[in-house]
C-alpha cells in the first residue's frame, strides 16, 4: 500500500479538490483507495456524504488517529491512502508527512502562492520526504501556469509536469458529490486530473491497469 499526503500551508491551494479528484481518478485505475480527512472543515467528509457511499471511503478524524486510520486502510485492503491536511496546521501536516511515500504540494501560480510555498517544502524536508509540487488552478490561457513552474524548478523545488486548470467541471461535479472525470469523462478537467494521477502513480511506484472508461 502506498501513502500520499496532499499538503500545502497556504489556504486556498485546491488541496480538497485535488484529494477527492484523485482518489477517484484512483478507483477508475482500479486502486482500491481511502481518503483521509484531517481538515477540521470537513469539505471531503461533506463531499463523500454527497456521493451516496460510493467509492472511495473517506474517514474523518484527529490527526493523531492518522497511524490507525492508516493501519485500517491496509487491512480492508486499500491499495492507495490520500491523505487531505488542513492549512495553517504545522503539526498535523507534519505527521501526514512523515507516514506519506509522497507529498502532494499544490500551488496556485500567483505570488502570494509561489512564495508561501517554501513553508510547505520545508515541512517535507524537515519530515524526509519526497515532495512534489503542482501547478493547480491556473488560467486556461496565458502563461502564467508554465512561468509558475519554471520558478518553481529555478528554485530546485519538484515540479509535476502536469498543470491542473481553473475549469467549471471541478466545482459543477462536487455539487453533486462527483468528480469531474465522472461529470465530464471526456472533458479537459478529466484529462488534467489524469495526467496528474498517472505522474503521481509513477512516483509511488504504482504499476496500473489498463484503465477503463478514463480520458487520455
Amino acid at each position: 500500500m502506498k501513502t500520499l499526503a496532499v499538503i500545502s500551508q497556504k489556504g486556498g491551494s485546491g488541496k480538497t479538490t485535488l484529494a477527492t479528484h484523485l482518489a477517484v481518478a484512483a478507483e477508475q485505475h482500479g486502486l482500491p483507495t481511502v481518503l483521509l480527512d484531517l481538515d477540521p472543515q470537513g469539505s471531503t467528509r461533506v463531499w463523500a456524504e454527497q456521493r451516496g457511499g460510493n467509492v472511495p471511503e473517506v474517514l474523518s478524524d484527529h490527526p493523531k488517529q492518522l497511524p490507525a486510520l492508516i493501519e485500517r486502510a491496509e487491512k480492508a485492503g486499500a491499495a492507495l491512502v490520500i491523505v487531505d491536511t488542513a492549512p495553517n496546521a504545522d503539526q498535523a501536516a507534519l505527521t501526514a508527512a512523515r507516514v506519506a511515500d509522497l507529498v502532494l504540494i499544490p500551488c496556485q501560480p500567483s505570488l502570494y502562492d509561489l512564495a508561501a510555498i517554501g513553508a510547505s517544502i520545508d515541512l517535507t524536508a524537515l519530515a524526509k520526504r519526497p515532495h512534489v509540487a503542482v501547478i493547480n488552478g491556473a488560467p486556461v490561457q496565458g502563461a502564467a501556469a508554465e512561468d509558475a513552474r519554471t520558478t518553481l524548478a529555478g528554485q530546485g523545488i519538484t515540479v509535476s509536469p502536469a498543470i491542473v486548470s481553473r475549469r467549471a467541471a471541478f466545482s459543477n461535479s462536487a455539487i453533486t458529490g462527483q468528480a469531474a472525470q465522472e461529470y465530464e469523462p471526456r472533458g479537459k478537467a478529466a484529462a488534467e486530473i489524469n495526467a496528474l494521477f498517472r505522474d503521481v502513480a509513477g512516483r509511488l511506484g504504482v504499476t496500473l491497469p489498463q484503465p477503463q472508461g478514463v480520458a487520455a
